[in-house]
């Protein structure tokens, strides 16, 4: 889409530093890049080394005009997501510290920015772009890296007030004003609903966050309008027609270089992925993982591996989320578990090539946490999955992909342990599942006879919708038309 030069757009992204966040704002930037925008990336040095490498590729080879702006900031520490969840949690007056910290040198090298930026997009922890964007005069939109539904689902909830009446975290109540009927516990939702019991530090950097998402210009959302039409045509109205749906964004990255090293570097060459892909029949594999976020116990994880070994379907099993693997290798060699699966398991100890995984032909089944980026990725390869949500909104999203669309099978029922302090101090959710829960949820994905089938045609068809809604005169498409529009009339208002 070429610009005129009164026409030219110019988007800054302030993507949060964890993967979930990060990886679907760098495709957001090269979708916008490739439709003729100049977009210029906020970072920090020590995560611009993980996706320069891409950027490169894509300014070299397509032209495409993007830009790295790297901000040398003492607080903002390298790694802080890199440790996983158990991590994380105890450092998180350091993380919202860190984000804060950002606001001064990022507005002193704003005002150089040339040509002037046109909108700001930032990760909804940085709510002071809120106060950047009013002192630019220019539009703040808002990623939390949310589907519509899971932020349908949010926007009723705080709305209706109905999480303060609550008091008990096992106690489930219907979500009101949602097209279908989801039930859920105050356990089971993301940390901000347990605000109340934290310290005034954080709830007040959870007030600020909640308070510029409201008066955000507007939101960008990694959906696509087929998957969740009811809830993205209801959000959308929420949000006063300013939400834009332009996902799957993943689907971006067309050439295998480019799946393969999105995100961290992988564990694994990925042309070993494909070769020991290649070598199954198609829809013969499952896929597990549980993202780079999220870790389980030593013993949890070894009830996966030996569900998926009892299953008899083949495998690929990523063992990730920053934890340890000593106590794991020590299991896996003295349980000889490698050595029995040998040919029909591929064990993969940190980062995999997700989305490369999962375009191949071979995948049958993806074993998920339900975060949202992993739910859209299965949903673009077309395959039902089989879901293990621990926390954040993954309970929302397993309500969509089970109840809803019909798609995924949950591994078993909730357990949800710990009281409403707990949740907010760890916002995980340990679910106790075992070895036979595993194995009987992936029989049932992978070879569940008529209701099967349906669930894996439904699923196809979920797929093949997704990569048209990318295409010229698809949905997401024309979203992302009638953003760079709306930034236009916009822009040239503001020169009245």
């Amino acid at each position: 889409m070429a610009l005129s030069e009164d026409q030219q757009l110019h988007f800054v992204f302030i993507p949060q530093k964890g993967q979930g966040h990060l990886i679907p704002m760098i495709d957001m930037a090269k979708l916008f890049a490739q439709r003729g925008v100049i977009v210029t990336i906020v970072t920090v040095p020590s995560e611009a080394e993980k996706f320069k490498s891409v950027i490169d590729r894509a300014v070299g080879r397509g032209g495409l005009q993007i830009r790295l702006l790297q901000l040398e900031v003492a607080s903002a520490k390298p790694g802080l997501f890199d440790n996983g969840h158990d991590k994380i949690v105890s450092q998180i007056k350091d993380f919202f510290n860190s984000a804060a910290s950002l606001q001064q040198p990022f507005e002193q090298s704003f005002r150089k920015l040339q040509p002037t930026p046109s909108c700001i997009i930032s990760d909804i922890v940085f709510y002071w772009t809120s106060e950047t964007a009013i002192r630019f005069r220019i539009p703040r939109v808002v990623f939390d890296g949310f589907g519509c539904c899971s932020r349908l689902c949010h926007h009723n909830i705080l709305h209706s007030r109905l999480h303060r009446s609550i008091t008990s975290d096992s106690e489930p109540f219907i979500i009101p004003g949602l097209p279908d009927e989801i039930e859920i516990t105050k356990g089971k939702l993301p940390m901000h609903f347990h605000s109340h019991n934290s310290d005034d530090e954080i709830k007040d950097a959870i007030h600020r966050i909640n308070k510029a998402d409201e008066t955000a210009y507007g939101v960008m959302i990694n959906s696509f309008r087929e998957l969740e039409p009811n809830y993205a045509e209801l959000y959308r109205k929420a949000k006063n027609n300013k939400a834009w749906c332009i996902g799957p964004v993943s689907l971006c990255n067309k050439e295998t270089v480019d799946k393969a090293e999105r995100g961290n570097k992988a564990s694994i060459d990925g042309n070993q992925c494909l070769k020991w892909l290649d070598s199954k029949e198609p829809s013969s594999v499952v896929y597990a993982c549980f993202g780079s976020f999220w870790n389980l116990a030593p013993s949890e994880i070894m009830e996966i591996g030996l569900g998926l070994e009892s299953s008899g379907y083949p495998f690929i099993w990523v063992i990730g989320g920053g934890g340890e693997y000593s106590e794991i290798d020590k299991l896996l060699t003295e349980d000889r578990f490698a050595e029995r699966n040998e040919g029909r398991g591929l064990v993969i100890k940190g980062w995999a090539p997700q989305v490369l995984i999962l375009s191949h032909r071979a995948i049958g089944g993806f074993l998920t946490h339900c975060g949202w980026n992993s739910t859209l990725e299965g949903v673009c390869a077309g395959v039902p999955l089989l879901t293990w949500p621990m926390g954040a909104e993954q309970f929302l999203n397993e309500n969509l992909v089970v109840r809803v669309l019909k798609i995924g099978v949950k591994v078993a029922e909730d357990e949800v342990d710990g009281d409403g302090a707990k949740c907010m101090e760890e916002e995980r959710m340990r679910v106790g599942k075992k070895k036979d829960e595993v194995e009987k949820a992936v029989k049932k994905v992978m070879d569940g006879g008529e209701e099967g089938e349906e669930r894996r045609k439904r699923a196809r068809e979920l797929g093949e919708k997704a990569k048209k809604a990318m295409e010229e005169g698809g949905s997401s498409h024309f979203n992302m038309t009638l953003f760079m529009q709306d930034m236009m009339h916009y822009k040239a208002g503001s020169r009245e």
